[in-house]
């Protein structure tokens, strides 16, 4: 069954960025995703826009609101 990584505007989360990986799932784009520890101690990876991802390092804290489209760097 597939699970979708993206980002939905509804989603609430704050974590820490503990790896970094990019892949063409599709076969013809390339993603960018980030696997982030929550608050709650569970890990999930999300997918995020290149230019956010380049930004980030392991250890870098990610902020996603509620409304918001994006998660911010925090």
């Amino acid at each position: 069954m597939f699970k979708s990584r993206k980002v939905r505007e509804a989603d609430v989360w704050d974590g820490v960025v503990v790896d970094k990986s990019r892949g063409m799932t599709d076969g013809s784009s390339l993603y960018h995703y980030v696997e982030v520890r929550l608050q709650d101690g569970t890990a999930q990876k999300f997918r995020i826009d290149e230019a956010l991802w380049n930004s980030l390092n392991t250890g870098d804290r990610l902020v996603k609101e509620a409304g918001a489209k994006a998660p911010v760097k925090g």
